[in-house]
């Protein structure tokens, strides 16, 4: 009889909460199961490579996660720099809401596992390359050369990463918003630049 697979969702919803507030090497995978309700055995069915394949599920899953959200805000704001405001809008709320206890979905997992974890490294790249591509290619909707755009996708990604973790160290939301705010300044530079040639 084949494990439900609401335990394995469970299992990585557990997993990444647990990862987020206390980190991937301070978390046993006992915490895990209890947290996530799941038997013991579905575990290891699911993820017969321990606790690197959950961390490496958790990148995917947080990564797919962010990915959808960006997804959802560029089809309602067509312009790169209202997007990635909005997101720093929703962004400092959520980590907010928290306590500050909660940052990235995948940042503490990466810090912990990466270059080491070939698996979770290759998870990681992939995430941040959805999410660069999206915001690159927001920016060549708008007229910047494919060359600049990837660059400046580069930059909000880095600074959403980081300002995400001055946050929860300052306890503020303020960090994000000041970031991705400068960060979409420059886009609209970069977009009002490409307009005038």
């Amino acid at each position: 009889m084949a494990t439900p697979p609401k335990h394995r969702e469970a299992l990585v919803r557990a997993a990444a909460d647990l990862f987020r507030r206390q980190g991937y090497a301070a978390t046993g995978l006992n915490e895990i199961l209890k947290s996530s309700g799941a038997p013991k055995g579905s575990l290891y069915h699911y993820f017969p490579g321990g606790k690197e394949q959950i961390g490496e599920e958790v990148v995917r899953v947080g990564g797919q996660l962010v990915t959808d959200t960006l997804t959802e805000l560029a089809d309602n704001h067509p312009d790169a720099g209202a997007l990635l405001r909005e997101y720093a809008r929703l962004l400092a709320g959520w980590v907010s809401d928290s306590d500050f206890h909660e940052g990235s979905p995948i940042t503490t997992v990466l810090l912990e596992l990466a270059p080491d974890s070939e698996s979770v490294t290759a998870a990681g790249q992939a995430v941040y390359r959805q999410w660069t591509s999206l915001l690159r290619d927001s920016l060549i909707e708008s007229g910047v050369a494919r060359t600049r755009a990837e660059r400046l996708a580069v930059l909000a990604v880095s600074a959403l990463e980081g300002s995400l973790v001055r946050a929860r160290v300052e306890r503020s939301g303020q960090p994000i918003l000041d970031s991705l705010g400068e960060v979409a300044d420059v886009f609209a530079g970069a977009i009002a630049a490409a307009a005038v040639h």
